[in-house]
Order: C-alpha cells, then structure tokens, then sequence
C-alpha cells in the first residue's frame, strides 16, 4: 500500500503559528507545543496590559496636572481643580489638561482663575 500524503491544513495553521512566535527565543519559536503555548501566554499578556497601560498613563497626567497645579498655591489641588471644572462644567480631560500643564502653565493657570470665579 503506498504511502497517504496529509492534507495541508494543519501545516498551514502550524506555519501561521510560527510566524507569530518568529521574533521568540530558543524553543519558543522552534517546537509546536511550545510555540503554542507561548502565543496563548503573549495575547493575555497583551490584553492586560492593555489595560494596564490605560491605568498607567491616567495616573501620570493625573500628577502633571497636581504638580502644576500646586506650584501655583499651596491651597489649591488637582482634586479642587477636578471639581471645580465638573461644576462649571467645562469638557477638558485628564489629558488634554496634562498635556496644556506641559507646554503652556500659564493657561492652565488662566483656566483655574476662570473656574474659580
């Protein structure tokens, strides 16, 4: 009897696998088992961090602003400035804010005034 040739299918799905895991060191880009493995550990790495990533830079525009903010009086703070802006009602997010607290102070200190009054 001569010999069955297999199909192509899982070859491909193997292929596929191995690109995704090319830049993967040693036996992780090598060996099938592993290179699975491997890959279903890097996407839930990605997608944590994903959202750990949304954390992370939520927290540095929030000490952009609190630093600027503060510079300015010892009294004042980036919590007062968060509700003072709700209450008038004043559509600027954290990072917009930390990206005007950057490049130009003297606005966000024109804004807090405004606010204020």
């Amino acid at each position: 009897m001569t010999r069955i040739r297999r199909g192509y299918i899982a070859r491909r799905r193997r292929t596929k696998m191995r690109l995704f895991a090319s830049s993967f060191r040693g036996a992780h880009s090598r060996l099938t088992r592993t290179i699975t493995q491997q890959k279903i550990r890097a996407l839930v790495s990605a997608h944590r961090d994903r959202d750990r990533q949304k954390r992370t830079f939520r927290r540095l525009w929030i000490t952009r602003i609190n630093a600027v903010i503060r510079e300015r009086g010892v009294f004042y703070s980036y919590s007062k400035l968060i509700h003072d802006l709700y209450k008038s009602r004043v559509l600027l997010n954290r990072k917009i804010l930390a990206q005007i607290a950057i490049l130009n102070k003297k606005s966000i200190y024109m804004i807090s005034n405004e606010i204020i009054k």
